[in-house]
């Protein structure tokens, strides 16, 4: 589609050097999707979520997570108005169509949890009272290396929330040497454009789901997920909701190469970005280098 094809252009034009990526992040938000970025300190994850509200013109909030945050700070709180006698809510940034989720991992669990309904069910509960979130809702979280001190383990259950993780990683000199000739980065961020619309985003992502996906297609798929669940190599398998998350990511990959049904060269570009995180490697094995091996053993036709 040729404005996701500018979209890409217009977002790589402050995100330099790092195409794959952004498709993924793009595949990600059509998917319906939440994003989640590790990597270092200044490596691009702030710039590529605030370039992705620019061009989809989205209501864009941040929070900076801290380990004195608590959920309140992201959910928002009823406060009582002695006029009126009754309690109003002064809503949280979780109320914006892309939240970014600063360095999540600096939070306690109790605040990351408080993030769990909303990026399941598109909605909060306060008090007893349920509220939608803004169509479209996008979370994109970043994190540092758990390594980094004040850290704090994302448990399972938040990371199967985020339908893909990637990374940015260091540029390539020659795009570092274009970056540091540059201007400034926050001023160019702030002069991207519009591309495309709220509400022409969110027809975006009921069109996915009418990609096509044949019957072999599905059936790879399961299979995929099946050896991730036979391998003792991992500690616990894929789970359905990470197969149908797999399943929504590639199909999101196939629209964005303007196909109307997916290849299982879609699946294999998502595959990494789908599973590694919601994996966990017995005796210390590499998850990267045993998540992309089973692209390998499991053949694409059923034997």
């Amino acid at each position: 589609m040729q404005a996701l094809d500018k979209a890409l252009a217009q977002v790589g034009s402050v995100v330099l050097g790092k195409p794959e990526q952004l498709k993924l992040a793009l595949a990600c938000l059509l998917a319906g999707g939440h994003l989640l970025i590790e990597d270092l300190p200044g490596m691009g994850k702030t710039t590529l979520a605030h370039a992705l509200a620019r061009v989809f013109r989205l209501d864009y909030r941040r929070v900076q997570f801290t380990s004195d945050m608590l959920p309140a700070d992201i959910l928002g709180v009823s406060l009582f108005d002695p006029e009126s006698g009754q309690f109003s809510l002064r809503e949280g940034p979780v109320f914006s169509q892309l939240l970014l989720a600063d360095e999540i991992n600096r939070a306690t669990p109790k605040t990351q949890g408080a993030l769990l309904e909303a990026m399941e069910e598109r909605q909060v509960t306060l008090d007893g009272l349920t509220r939608p979130l803004p169509s479209p809702f996008f979370v994109v979280a970043t994190q540092n290396p758990v390594t980094q001190a004040g850290t704090f383990v994302l448990p399972e259950s938040q990371l199967d929330r985020f339908l893909m993780r990637i990374s940015l990683g260091y540029p390539a000199p020659e795009v570092e040497l274009q970056l540091l000739a540059g201007g400034d980065l926050r001023e160019a961020v702030r002069e991207l454009r519009p591309v495309i619309e709220p509400a022409g985003l969110v027809k975006l992502v009921a069109h996915v789901g009418k990609v096509r996906a044949s019957r072999d297609l599905l059936d790879y798929v399961q299979r995929l997920l099946e050896a991730t669940r036979a391998d003792d190599r991992f500690s616990a398998g894929l789970s359905p909701r990470a197969g149908l998350g797999l399943l929504r990511a590639a199909r999101a990959w196939a629209l964005i190469h303007n196909r109307d049904y997916v290849l299982p060269e879609d699946v294999q570009a998502v595959w990494p970005s789908v599973a590694e995180h919601r994996l966990q490697a017995r005796q210390g094995g590499q998850v990267a280098a045993l998540t992309q091996s089973l692209l390998q053993t499991v053949p694409v036709v059923r034997a």
